[in-house]
């Protein structure tokens, strides 16, 4: 399984159960993706999981580093923000919609005498109604689905009236049409049903649920049960297909819309651009210690030091709440700074107030993400520190934390390395490397001694000096030692040869992850899902990790250099010249004498020495 990293685990756990759009981003903070969801939490999780994926979607989630959500209130309203998202940012991946076509409307021309339902890629100043843009013909298809499925409405392309009646076709036998061809209705009776269609269209659909709810309580009390159960599947219909289109009902303009959310310690705000009618995307900011201030105080504040400094300033923005008498002269101040008019309007009710209720959405959805990582935060680091501190039978919070390990070769390059983490967090300043000196071999336990021993030694030495902030002076109040009872004997015996009092120490035997403290005949064993057992993974794993580097380091070198270094006569200058003659040690030792002694700066004598360092040496 791909590890994402905590922040971005986090955002996926937190996504919420809500309609909306995502954009995945890659490392440089560029939109790849842009897709829309019914259920958020579903739908973008799906994408970092271990699951079977298309070509093209695996080789995007290839390049995700992160992502954004924007919360809808409807289905319909993610789709239509998708749209205006990828017309915007028109990200690499969703190659199917980077054409140059325009995506495609809805058209009822009331003008003629018996409208039809089109679909067309152009809006044009004709008198008609424009509805969409709609994701695909298919999107388009199915509103027209839904719609015939309550509005009788002409399909045909006939030229109407007609010179004469015509037969009517199946359709009106099946009650899908009103056969206006042949005459079984007028344009008056017509033009008042496709008045209900552009209602239903705009998404008022009350009238038409009332009336299918009405035909399905008749069916009911006729026991025409398998009608009415048509009729109650087909209202699901309407109300699913044909929600309010927030998004597209607005007057056109330029529109910023501003709402806050509060937690009592901090404040979210929510900006929502909408432009042309469309929104297109979001910013949210945190104002720390701003929670349990006035929301209209707080929201007057933003608005002033956001509109400072932006680029540009709508024609119309839309607030939550304003302090009583400070709209006026917010507005003014908005038209000096824009130069131009500015409307700064607080909705009470209608359509715009639904739009600033969109934006109060995503502002407490950004809140609650950004506690949650707070909060999950300080469970993995400080909380964390303080539960194992409780569970070593510590009685004080223990803040510094050093962690040890030893890292070798069969004995050889052994070294020893020490990270710090402070209140649970790394800190990689206080990191320490130590080169293995008194021991010899493989003897992991006299090596944890010496280092514990010489970490302590610097420590006495820098507080004899009067070093209060030496590379030594801070003393841990835990260490942990990475292995098992008997490697915490051994590193307290550091502490009994200097005399020393030692902290809280205890070592962590990774077969089955268990800790054990000092003279204790059991271990202690932890939930793995527990935080203070995680802290101490990372700790045991970050001290692995740091030496392990430094041994590579050291091992890379000596399997360079050692052999030449420790042949009598070879320094450094003839030693890179062998290098760059031959290019590696292994063609080096295969090299006649001849070859070697032709080199520059090499006798044949040094070329003998060369040839007799290099050669395997007998087995014993």
């Amino acid at each position: 399984m791909i590890d994402w990293g905590e922040k971005l685990e986090e955002k996926i756990r937190m996504l919420p159960d809500s309609p909306g759009c995502y954009l995945m981003k890659d490392a440089e903070g560029t939109i790849i993706y842009v897709g829309k969801a019914v259920n958020l939490k579903n739908r973008v999780r799906s994408y970092f999981r271990d699951t079977a994926h298309t070509p093209k979607v695996a080789a995007m989630i290839s390049h995700i580093d992160d992502f954004e959500i924007l919360l809808c209130e409807t289905n319909l309203e993610a789709l239509i923000l998708e749209c205006n998202l990828i017309k915007l940012h028109r990200p690499y991946y969703n190659i199917l919609l980077k054409d140059d076509k325009h995506y495609p409307y809805l058209k009822v021309n009331m003008k003629d005498p018996f409208p039809r339902l089109e679909l067309t890629r152009k809006q044009e100043k004709d008198g008609a109604r424009y509805f969409g843009p709609y994701i695909g013909a298919s999107a388009v298809k199915q509103v027209i689905e839904a719609v015939r499925g309550v509005f009788p409405i002409r399909t045909c392309r006939q030229a109407l009236p007609a010179k004469s009646p015509k037969r009517p076709c199946v359709n009106y036998d099946i009650h899908k049409c009103l056969a206006p061809c042949a005459g079984k209705c007028t344009e008056e009776a017509y033009h008042g049903m496709m008045n209900g269609v552009i209602h239903f269209l705009e998404g008022d659909y009350r009238p038409v649920a009332d009336q299918l709810k009405k035909e399905m309580e008749e069916a009911a009390a006729a026991m025409r049960y398998e009608r009415a159960a048509q009729i109650r599947d087909k209202m699901k219909d309407v109300q699913g297909l044909m929600e309010r289109q927030i998004a597209l009902r607005t007057d056109g303009s330029e529109q910023d819309l501003i709402a806050i959310s509060q937690d009592g310690l901090d404040a979210m705000i929510q900006v929502l651009y909408v432009r042309g009618g469309r929104m297109i995307g979001g910013d949210h900011f945190l104002l720390a210690r701003e929670g349990g201030e006035e929301p209209g105080d707080v929201i007057a504040g933003f608005l002033t030091q956001y509109y400072e400094e932006a680029a540009l300033i709508p024609r119309n923005i839309l607030c939550q709440i304003l302090p009583e008498g400070m709209e006026g002269q917010l507005e003014s101040w908005l038209r000096e700074k824009k130069g131009s008019a500015v409307s700064l309007r607080i909705p009470r009710r209608g359509e715009k107030h639904d739009l600033v209720l969109l934006a109060v959405k995503n502002a407490e959805d950004a809140l609650k993400k950004r506690n949650a990582r707070r909060t999950i935060q300080e469970e993995r680091t400080v909380g964390a520190a303080e539960e194992l501190g409780r569970i070593l039978g510590m009685d004080r919070f223990p803040r510094r934390i050093e962690g040890y390990d030893i890292s070798n070769t069969q004995g050889q390059q052994s070294v020893a390395s020490m990270v710090v983490f402070i209140d649970g967090v790394p800190a990689k300043k206080e990191y320490r490397r130590f080169r293995i000196k008194t021991v010899e071999g493989a003897n992991d336990f006299a090596s944890m001694k010496e280092v514990l021993g010489r970490r302590y030694a610097h420590a006495l030495r820098e507080k004899e000096e009067g070093m209060t902030d030496g590379k030594f002076t801070d003393l841990p109040d835990l260490i942990l030692i990475d292995g098992g009872p008997q490697q915490v004997r051994f590193a307290l015996d550091a502490f009994r040869e200097l005399s020393l009092s030692p902290p809280t120490i205890f070592g962590l035997a990774e077969k089955e992850e268990e800790i054990w403290l000092p003279e204790a005949e059991e271990p202690i064993r932890l939930d793995h899902h527990t935080p203070e057992l995680q802290l101490v993974q990372r700790i045991r794993n970050e001290a692995h990790r740091f030496g392990i580097i430094h041994h590579r380091v050291l091992r890379a070198k000596a399997f360079t250099h050692s052999q030449l270094e420790d042949i009598p006569g070879i320094g450094p200058a003839r030693r890179k010249a062998l290098l760059k003659a031959f290019g590696s040690l292994k063609a080096l030792r295969e090299a006649p004498v001849e070859d070697i002694a032709a080199v520059k700066g090499m006798t044949r004598q040094t070329a003998e020495a060369v040839k007799n360092g290099l050669a395997p040496k007998p087995q014993s």
